[in-house]
C-alpha cells in the first residue's frame, strides 16, 4: 500500500494503476497478517506427541509380540511374533492411504459415522500442516498427530489375534485385519473421536480408547473364537504358556509403553499429560494388587502370570479415564476391575465354553466395559474428576453406556461378516496336522528354539 503511494506522488506509475492495485496490496497484507496470527506448534507438545507415538510403538513391537508370544505353546511361539509384526506393517501403510482421511475426515452427511476421502495418500499434507489439541490455538504437527493415531489403530487390530492364536492361517488373518480395520474401527473411531460423529456430538467419553481400541478389539477377538472354533485338544491337553519370563518382559513394555498412550492422548505436554500419567501408574498397580489378592482367596495362591494379567486389566480400564478422573477415582477402578477381569478369564469363560486363547475378551472387552461406564461416575468433580460441561452423573453414565453397546454392536456384526467372508473364500484354520505340529513350522518355517 505505501509502495503504491509513493508510486503516484513520484509518477511512478498513473493514478488509475494505483487504484486497481490497492485491492491486490490489501490483499496480501491482509494473507501476511492471518499468517502471522496462525497459531504455530510448540516444540514441547510436539516432541511429546512423537516421544509418546514412540511409546505405543514399543507397546506392539515388542511389547505386545512377547506378551501374547510367552503365553502360547513353543511351537507358536513366532507365528504370534509374526502376526503382531506383520498386522502392525500393514495397518500402517492402509492408515495413511485412507485410514486417517476416514477417521478423523470431516464425512459431509455420513459424517455421524465416517470421514471422508478429501485426505486420501494424506493429499495436501505438509511439514505445516497443523492439528487441532483441547486447547483452542493451541496445535500440533498434523504429520505428528497422524502418526500417534496410526498406532493406536495397529494395536487395536493386533490385539484380536489373542482370541484365536495357535490356529488361524496367516494369510487370511491378514485380510481378515484389513478388512475389519476398514469397516470396524475406522467407524468407530470418527464417531467417537472426531467432531461430528455420532457419540462425540453425544458427549460420550474416552480419553483414550477404551471403546475405540479395548472393546472394540475384544468383541471381535470372541467373535473370532467362537467362529473359528476351539484349538484341538483344548480342555484334555495341557495348553499352559510356555515361557511366562518372556511374558513379564511384554507385560513390562506394555505398561512402559502405555504412558505414551494414555498421556500422550492429551495431545499436549500440560497438567492433563501429568494426570493421565499418574493415574496409568496406580490404577495399574492397584489392578495387579486386587487381582493377585483374589487369586490368593481362589487358588491360595499368587501366580505371575496373575499379576501381570491384573496389570494389562488395569491399564486397559484406566484408558478411558486417564485424564478425566482423579487418582483416587483411578485406584477405585483398579479395584473393581483386577477381581472381574478375574472371574472373566476363570468362570465365564468355564461356563460359556468359548476358547479365548489369551483371554482378550476376559481382559480387554470387559475391563473396557469397567472403565467406560467408571469414566462417566468418576469424571465427577465430587469425586475428583475434572468434570464436563453440564454434567449429571446418570445422564453421564447412559451416554456412557450406548457408547458401549454401540461399540458391542457393530464390531460384532462387523468381525463375524468379515470371518466368514474371508472363511468362504481362503478359509479361517489351518488344516488339522499343520496345527499338531505348530504354526512356527508349519507356516513360517522356523523354529523359536532349536534345542
Amino acid at each position: 500500500m505505501m509502495f503504491t503511494l509513493l508510486a503516484v506522488l513520484f509518477g511512478a506509475v498513473s493514478p488509475s494503476f494505483a487504484e486497481e492495485a490497492a485491492p491486490a496490496a490489501e490483499a496480501v497484507t491482509a494473507t501476511a497478517e492471518a499468517a502471522a496470527a496462525a497459531p504455530v506448534p510448540d516444540k514441547g507438545d510436539t516432541t511429546w506427541m512423537m516421544l509418546s507415538t514412540l511409546l505405543v510403538i514399543l507397546m506392539i513391537v515388542p511389547g505386545l509380540s512377547l506378551f501374547y508370544g510367552g503365553l502360547v505353546r513353543a511351537k507358536n511361539m513366532l507365528s504370534v511374533l509374526s502376526q503382531v509384526f506383520g498386522i502392525f506393517a500393514l495397518i500402517s501403510i492402509l492408515w495413511v492411504i485412507y485410514g486417517y482421511s476416514l477417521a478423523f475426515g470431516d464425512g459431509g452427511s455420513m459424517n455421524w459415522m465416517i470421514g471422508d476421502t478429501a485426505k486420501l495418500f494424506l493429499a495436501g499434507m505438509t511439514g505445516d500442516s497443523t492439528a487441532a489439541t483441547f486447547t483452542d490455538g493451541v496445535v500440533i504437527p498434523e504429520f505428528t498427530f497422524v502418526a500417534f493415531q496410526l498406532t493406536f489403530a495397529a494395536i487395536t487390530t493386533a490385539l484380536i489375534i489373542g482370541g484365536f492364536a495357535e490356529r488361524i492361517k496367516f494369510g487370511s488373518l491378514m485380510v481378515f485385519s484389513a478388512l475389519w480395520f476398514t469397516f470396524a474401527y475406522l467407524p468407530i473411531a470418527h464417531m467417537v473421536w472426531a467432531a461430528g460423529g455420532y457419540l462425540f456430538e453425544k458427549g460420550a467419553l474416552d480419553f483414550a480408547g477404551g471403546t475405540v481400541v479395548h472393546i472394540n478389539a475384544g468383541i471381535a477377538a470372541l467373535v473370532g473364537a467362537i467362529v473359528i472354533g476351539k484349538r484341538i485338544g483344548y480342555g484334555k491337553e495341557p495348553m499352559a504358556p510356555h515361557n511366562l519370563p518372556m511374558t513379564m518382559i511384554g507385560a513390562s513394555l506394555l505398561w512402559v509403553g502405555w504412558f505414551g498412550f494414555n498421556a500422550g492422548s492429551n495431545l499436549e505436554a500440560t497438567g492433563g499429560a501429568a494426570l493421565a500419567f499418574l493415574n496409568t501408574i496406580v490404577a495399574t498397580a492397584t489392578a495387579a494388587l486386587s487381582w493377585m489378592a483374589a487369586e490368593k482367596m481362589w487358588r491360595g495362591k499368587t501366580s505371575m502370570l496373575g499379576i501381570a494379567s491384573g496389570a494389562v486389566a488395569g491399564l486397559v480400564a484406566v484408558t478411558p479415564a486417564a485424564g478425566l478422573v482423579g487418582p483416587m477415582g483411578a485406584i477405585i477402578l483398579g479395584l473393581i476391575v483386577g477381581p472381574v477381569c478375574l472371574w472373566a478369564v476363570t468362570g465365564l469363560k468355564k461356563s460359556l465354553g468359548y476358547d479365548d486363547s489369551l483371554d482378550v475378551f476376559g481382559i480387554h472387552a470387559v475391563g473396557g466395559i469397567i472403565g467406560a461406564i467408571g469414566t462417566g461416575i468418576f469424571v465427577s468433580p465430587a469425586l475428583g474428576g475434572v468434570g464436563v460441561k453440564d454434567y449429571e452423573m446418570m445422564h453421564q453414565v447412559m451416554t456412557q453406556a450406548t457408547g458401549v453397546l454401540i461399540t458391542i454392536v457393530w464390531s460384532g456384526v462387523v468381525a463375524f461378516v468379515c470371518f466368514k467372508l474371508v472363511d468362504m473364500v481362503m478359509g479361517l484354520r489351518v488344516s488339522e496336522e499343520a496345527e499338531r505340529e505348530g504354526l512356527d513350522t508349519a507356516t513360517h518355517g522356523e523354529r523359536a528354539y532349536n534345542v
